[in-house]
Order: structure tokens, then sequence, then C-alpha cells
């Protein structure tokens, strides 16, 4: 009985390999043609919410190869002007233009709401105390409490930490904490980002300050204002009261790359994300009052 099986011929597994490298090429083509992104987007502006953007940004060049994002902090009041002024693509702020900007050019800008942000009043772990009023907190930053002692706390000057005037974060604490009352200048010190806030804090003695709440660590203590913990669970419930939402400002509708980006800060990816930073997306987002 002979063999059924016969070898393929030469000319068999020359016409395989051909078709295969055509489906091969197909796929290659389609794969180009997913993505043919490309551009660049220039943000700057708030530092509490630079860790999200920087991280989303990576996050979508990973995706999208041929685009290319930097981001830039300096303040919201940096950002702000920068967008309006055509410097970047995308101004970062705590607070709306319209509290930092002269109407005329708010009025240029477009607001994307996209993620919120709560923040922490922290102080100096030697200072004795765990917990403020907002009534003492107010009285700390208007310079009528100068010494932690006066407050059940170590016998420790207070050093007040201020940001400076064009900070969303100082401008949401005056508004939120204070009741729109300005903190008190003089012998205090003045820091012009979340990063340098907490590492003054943490090294000087008696000092307290404010800062987003994905810059917390340990090396500072965060305090409980009237009983309550500054976390984004009691932020999302509304019984904690510092927080902001993030704006992305853009001048004009946004094109190309930058509404791609813009959109994908609103995606599920980043809300996961996000929630793991300490800051407040997607669903826990819809909860808020805007």
């Amino acid at each position: 009985m002979k063999d059924a099986y016969k070898k393929p011929t030469v000319a068999f597994l020359l016409s395989m390999l051909v078709i295969s490298m055509m489906m091969l090429c197909s796929c290659s083509s389609d794969n180009a043609s997913a993505d043919n992104l490309t551009g660049t987007v220039t943000i700057a502006g708030s530092t509490a919410l630079q860790p999200i953007v920087e991280q989303a940004a990576d996050m979508f060049m990973d995706i999208h190869m041929n685009v290319a994002i930097t981001v830039q902090g300096g303040g919201s009041g940096t950002g702000l002007t920068q967008v309006a002024d055509g410097a970047v693509d995308i101004g970062t702020s705590d607070v709306p233009a319209e509290d930092k900007l002269p109407m005329d050019k708010a009025k240029t800008l477009v607001d994307h709401q996209v993620v919120a942000q709560g923040f922490a009043v922290i102080a100096n772990k030697g200072v004795g105390v765990d917990n403020l009023t907002k009534q003492q907190l107010q009285d700390i930053f208007l310079g009528k409490v100068t010494n932690w002692k006066d407050l059940g706390g170590a016998d420790e000057a207070i050093v007040v930490v201020n940001r400076p005037s064009s900070s969303g974060t100082r401008a949401t604490f005056v508004k939120v904490a204070l009741n729109g009352q300005q903190p008190v200048e003089g012998n205090t010190l003045t820091e012009d980002s979340n990063g340098a806030v907490l590492k003054t804090v943490s090294e000087t003695p008696g000092a307290i300050s404010y800062l987003g709440l994905a810059y917390l660590n340990d090396s500072v203590k965060a305090l409980k204002l009237d009983g309550v913990e500054p976390t984004v669970e009691n932020i999302v419930a509304g019984t904690y009261p510092l927080w902001s939402w993030g704006h992305m400002y853009t001048k004009g509708e946004p094109t190309g790359a930058v509404k791609a980006f813009l959109d994908y800060m609103a995606s599920d990816d980043v809300a996961r994300m996000a929630r793991q930073r300490s800051y407040i997306a997607g669903s826990d987002a819809m909860k808020l009052n805007k």
C-alpha cells in the first residue's frame, strides 16, 4: 500500500509564504491607520493637578506614539495666563479662570472639568495637635494664635507656610477655609509648589500649611478639620470641605491631539488611576455638586 502522504512542493510553500506576508502587511497597515494621531501638546499650571496630568500624559503617549506632551507646573495663575496668551495649549487651574484673569481674557477660554482634587491641612509632626476646628484654623492663618500650646499642643511657635497669590490651591483655601479672608503675611514662609510645601513643613518645627492630597505622605501630619479626616471618601460623602474642581482650559475649542488628550482625561483608564492617586474622577466625581 502506497503512502498517501506527499511532501509539499516548493511552489506550494512559496505561495503560502506570500499569503502570510500579505496578511502581515495588511495587519501592520491596519494598525498604522488606526493610530494616525500626531502632534504636540503643551500644558502648564496647577502643581496640585500636575501628578495626575503627567501620568495621564505618559499613558496617552504609550498609546499614541506620534504625540509628544510636555507638562509643567508654575501655579494656576501662570497656567491661565499662558493659555490665554497662546503660550501653551492647555492651562490647568484649581480655580475658575474668572477668579484670576480679566473678564475679556477669561471669556476666550473653554473650561474642561475632568477631575476634582482634595486638599489637606498639614503640620510638622512635632506640633502635638491632631485636629483643628475651622475657627482655630482661621485664627492661625490670620495671626490671632501664634503658639501651638494655645491649641493644646507643644510649646512651639506656629510657622505659617503660605502659597503665592498665583496659587489656585491658595485661592481654594482662602475661599473655603478662611471665608475669603487673606492669610497673615510678614513673619511667614512662602513656597510656590505643593512639593516645596511638603518639604518645608516636614523640616520646620511648628510649621503648618496645606497641599493637594496627592502629595500627602507620612513625613508630615495631616490634621483633621472639625474631626473629619482629609480623604477622598469624606469629600465624596460631603463631610470634608477642602476640595475643588480641576480645570483644564483651552483657548477656544480644542482640536487634534489636544482634543484627543482631553477626551482621554475623562476616560475610565484615567479615572482608575485617579482614585489610586487620591484624586476624584469617574463615578465619584459625578456625585459632587459642580
